[in-house]
């Protein structure tokens, strides 16, 4: 058994191309892929849309909050340095930092300024 010996050039195979065929195979290869890229763009941004409307459906409207807003003839003047008290506050178990922290974070999530809102009690709740 004499086994042959085969011998296949690499230029068999390929085409040659031409530096303008080469140049044109490459830009429509570019577009394609950037072409594919906007698709995805595209869809990226209807799913963010669509999702975004989906959680402003869920989330309550900043005026369903049972926070009532100061009525507008009680607000003290900003220059005349009075100073401007919409009523007491009682504390129920937590300290007055605490409880700054919580107005500030109630003012913050609903979008209405602190000196609008009125807190008549805030109250620790213990955990179980």
């Amino acid at each position: 058994m004499n086994p042959e010996l085969v011998i296949l050039s690499v230029e068999d195979g390929l085409r040659k191309y031409g530096v303008g065929e080469a140049i044109g195979v490459a830009l429509f290869t570019w577009a394609i892929v950037f072409a594919v890229l906007f698709i995805i763009f595209v869809c990226i941004r209807i799913f963010g849309a669509v999702v975004g409307s989906a959680a402003k459906a869920k989330a309550p409207a900043p005026a369903a909050v049972n926070a009532p807003a100061a009525p507008a003839e009680a607000k003290a003047p900003a220059d005349s340095g009075e100073e401007f008290s919409s009523g007491s506050l009682k504390l129920k178990g937590c300290d007055e930092k605490t409880a700054a922290m919580i107005m500030a974070i109630v003012s913050d999530n609903t979008g209405i300024p602190l000196n609008e809102l009125i807190f008549k009690s805030i109250s620790l709740v213990e955990e179980k």
